[in-house]
């Protein structure tokens, strides 16, 4: 896995990932956690969520993600639109809750 510098609006971020549009799928999920229920386990309530983000602000992204394996700032950055790979991203949620139900163990 490679390096990619992400950056979108308030989000500067380094992720590891298999290509750039996986670092902005990446990029969009973080962003998303702050506000909604992605994960089965989430440890924060609606609540702490609410809290966290009053305390430090909610990270937003703007109409596009830039990438960029070379670091921040770089104008030679991949420019890939925000809500097609925001639609992406609610595409594999989507698919990996359908999945989650399959497999979950009927009750007795």
């Amino acid at each position: 896995m490679a390096k990619y510098y992400v950056e979108s609006g308030t989000v500067q971020m380094i992720a590891e990932a298999e290509d750039a549009r996986g670092a902005a799928l990446w990029a969009v999920h973080r962003a998303m956690e702050q506000v909604l229920p992605v994960c089965p386990g989430d440890p924060l309530t609606p609540a702490e969520k609410n809290e966290r983000i009053r305390q430090r602000g909610c990270n937003v992204l703007d109409g596009t993600i830039r990438i960029s394996e070379q670091g921040f700032g770089r104008s030679d950055a991949e420019t890939l639109d925000t809500v097609e790979i925001f639609v992406e991203w609610n595409q594999l949620l989507m698919a990996m809750t359908r999945l989650e139900r399959r497999l979950k163990p009927v009750a007795p």
